[in-house]
């Protein structure tokens, strides 16, 4: 395995109102990065950052466009084992449980509706499907160091979505 085989993605998604503008980030931290305890602050420089926007948005969708960010940038390292730790049950549930359901009853619900974001769900499922991932849930807020990264991070990248919609003519 090379130096960049063993990657954690930490995941997070914003909106200020749902839908309206919306944050994403990601943090990958590499395998050597000493484990941060909770309340600890992760310092910007132990892990590669990015973020983005998008509006209008939710936050479901910006959820799935961080780890979509974050395994396109490992997959772009030529990472053979990620593991992605997110704060939302939409998107562990939903790549790991009812993603199956979904393509079997043609993209619909069990309640038989569309599935929203399809989209994203696809191109999630494509990229997970090149790499070996494990799913992680970390409870927002409570403290995670990554996670409270990724929060602030995608928090500023919908404040950013926000004031430049404000400033449109």
């Amino acid at each position: 395995m090379n130096a960049h085989a063993a990657l954690t993605l930490y995941t997070d998604g914003a909106c200020l109102g749902n839908p309206g503008p919306g944050g994403w980030a990601f943090a990958l931290v590499p395998s050597d990065v000493p484990f941060l305890e909770t309340g600890q602050t992760a310092p910007e420089a132990a892990a590669f950052t990015r973020s983005g926007s998008a509006y209008p948005s939710t936050n479901n969708r910006m959820e799935l466009c961080a780890v979509i960010n974050a395994l396109q940038e490992a997959h772009g390292r030529a990472a053979e084992a990620v593991v992605v730790v997110t704060d939302s049950q939409y998107v562990r549930k939903g790549i790991t449980q009812w993603i199956h359901t979904w393509r079997h009853n043609g993209w619909k619900t069990a309640a038989k509706q569309p599935v929203k974001n399809k989209d994203l769900w696809e191109a999630l499922s494509a990229l997970a499907d090149t790499l070996s991932v494990e799913w992680r849930w970390v409870k927002g807020h409570a403290g995670d160091p990554y996670n409270e990264l990724c929060d602030r991070l995608a928090t500023d990248a919908a404040r950013r979505a926000a004031q430049s919609t404000a400033d449109r003519p």
